[in-house]
């Protein structure tokens, strides 16, 4: 089976219920109607009612299929604007602000989360990455055991000229520019449970470096270092290995001549990234030269699971975003 299809599969054993934050999008309508049909997950959609319904009958859609909440006319705004006055009222948001914030769209969404009203939500359709993630930040939070918030793509290596196949984990490509060795510790833990919950099979963190095994010095090494070994005192069952460089830890004949003792032997699936320069640079070239499939990002480390889209996203992307959202939901 496919990786992408063994995710739907697993949503569809487990469906869990997903609030869509820019329900008059085309785009979010066409994903909502197919995770119906696949029986993968219950769909809320945020936005005007009448709009909604219009986008759901140009598809071919039942409205009665899907929960609609508008915030400017919904019964739940007035408990979530409460709730998020009591949420943020220590950084200086008052009850008329809370009220204004939770009829934004993002918002409704994450705090139907917080308050046990879905399992998890999507935006990013239309908002920017930066909206998207802070709105999960201040409403849904960051969970107990995660020392940060990061994400990762999923990277899907399916093609033909593909010497090797299957997915992989790249993080972190889209959130935490610089982490320090705890915080690229953090990552390393998160994304190894993040490829596992997905994927059903165990993680091979790769924590990547320009130096295989000390073949260079220089402080940018010491921290990759430093980082594997707290990943490892953290979680000691974890199976990784570093600093490493890609090809000592994507090559079997590279690692056997380069990195001869290393657990991974060239099997990594979980590839850990310095910084965000280096991660965000690897996946786009995996993605426009290796044309590698790349879904995400995928946030990590939230009390509940909430994920970004790209504004250039497709319907099929929103489906691929749901499933993954559905599979992160049921595996906490």
């Amino acid at each position: 089976m496919k990786p992408l299809d063994k995710i739907i599969e697993t949503a569809r054993k487990a469906p869990r219920h997903i609030v869509l934050a820019e329900g008059e999008d085309a785009r979010v309508v066409a994903a909502a109607l197919r995770a119906h049909a696949e029986g993968i997950a219950e769909i809320t959609l945020i936005g005007r009612h009448d709009i909604i319904t219009e986008r759901l009958r140009e598809h071919g859609g039942n409205e009665g299929d899907f929960r609609i909440e508008d915030p400017a006319t919904s019964s739940l705004t007035e408990r979530f604007a409460a709730g998020y006055h009591e949420l943020r009222r220590s950084k200086g948001v008052d009850r008329e602000k809370a009220e204004k914030a939770v009829r934004e769209d993002l918002a409704f969404a994450a705090m139907m989360v917080r308050e046990d009203e879905a399992d998890g939500t999507i935006g990013g359709a239309v908002a920017t990455t930066a909206d998207t993630v802070r709105t999960a930040l201040q409403v849904i939070g960051r969970a107990p055991d995660a020392g940060l918030v990061s994400s990762f793509f999923l990277m899907l290596l399916c093609q033909p000229h593909h010497a090797k196949k299957g997915a992989f984990v790249f993080s972190d490509c889209g959130l935490v520019v610089d982490p320090d060795a705890a915080g690229l510790a953090d990552i390393a833990r998160m994304s190894a449970q993040s490829y596992q919950a997905l994927l059903g099979d165990r993680a091979k963190v790769a924590m990547l470096s320009f130096s295989t095994n000390g073949s260079a010095t220089h402080d940018r090494v010491s921290k990759v270092v430093e980082a594997t070994q707290m990943a490892r005192a953290a979680n000691p069952d974890l199976l990784i290995d570093g600093e490493l460089q890609f090809d000592s830890a994507f090559v079997e004949a590279v690692s056997s001549a380069k990195a001869p003792s290393s657990a991974l032997h060239g099997q990594a699936n979980v590839f850990v990234f310095p910084n965000l320069d280096a991660a965000n640079i690897g996946y786009k070239i995996a993605q426009r030269i290796g044309g590698a499939t790349a879904i995400g990002p995928v946030l990590q480390g939230l009390a509940k699971p909430a994920n970004d889209l790209s504004r250039g996203c497709t319907a099929d992307d929103v489906f691929h975003m749901i499933a993954v959202t559905v599979v992160q939901a049921a595996s906490q």
